[in-house]
């Protein structure tokens, strides 16, 4: 009987911690409490929110962007399993090993893509209406996002499976076969240029690859992702000097 009181006493108190925990776990938002204004208030880890000259997203102005022999995107992309998950700040598609993005001499692995509405980009003072963030981590760390737009147009048939099945958030859902190379525009055609990410911690030192050429989703698609996110994007960060290069 005193090995199960002392158990039990065990348990609650882990239960009781864990709670702790997650209670003082700083909540960031889009909107209202804990919005991105407030991002570098709520943990010391947020300082580059506040504090970096290099944050995203920005205002793309193409008169400004400056022309250059950019390195050709390669998309090393193939069909395979994966997982659809509903963080709580998005939905985001995680896929396996074995995808990569190649630009001249630099390789990074595709770990997911996920999805802002409006698009968090702006192009010459325009959001679209979702944008899709293809994350990529190089074999030193460095991250490198693709940035897809959508405009509204005809059915999305390679998202299909995934808009047709948003989960709630701690429900995922497997996809048997997905082809993330098919998400993206014939047109490889791009601005680059160093940012960071968009989410808390805001760390810096990101590279940025925006596709010029936006993609369809059907406006029953974009609603479909408006019933769990009517919006989920920061607001644009000042430039602060950066140069966007724009492939010739």
């Amino acid at each position: 009987m005193k090995k199960t009181i002392i158990l039990a006493m065990l348990v609650s108190a882990m239960g009781i911690a864990r709670a702790q925990d997650h209670a003082a776990a700083p909540h960031w938002a889009y909107e209202g409490h804990g919005d991105p204004a407030h991002w570098a208030d709520l943990d010391q880890a947020n300082s580059a929110c506040k504090l970096s000259k290099e944050q995203s997203p920005i205002d793309i102005e193409e008169r400004n962007a400056r022309k250059a022999s950019l390195s050709a995107l390669e998309f090393n992309y193939a069909a395979a399993g994966a997982e659809v998950i509903n963080n709580g700040h998005t939905v985001q598609v995680n896929l396996p090993a074995g995808n990569a993005l190649k630009a001249g001499d630099d390789v990074a692995q595709l770990l997911q893509f996920h999805f802002h509405t409006p698009s968090e980009e702006k192009i010459n003072g325009v959001n679209y209406p979702m944008v899709a963030h293809f994350v990529h981590k190089s074999a030193d760390g460095k991250l490198s996002v693709v940035a897809v737009l959508f405009k509204e147009g005809h059915e999305n048939k390679t998202l299909a499976p995934v808009f047709a099945a948003l989960p709630a958030e701690g429900h995922p859902t497997r996809l048997a076969s997905f082809n993330p190379a098919d998400v993206l525009p014939t047109n490889h055609a791009y601005f680059k240029f160093m940012g960071s990410l968009t989410t808390p911690p805001c760390s810096d030192g990101v590279r940025w690859q925006v596709l010029k050429q936006p993609v369809e989703l059907s406006p029953q698609q974009i609603a479909a992702f408006h019933q769990l996110y009517k919006m989920n994007a920061r607001p644009v960060q000042p430039l602060n000097g950066r140069t966007v290069e724009v492939s010739e």
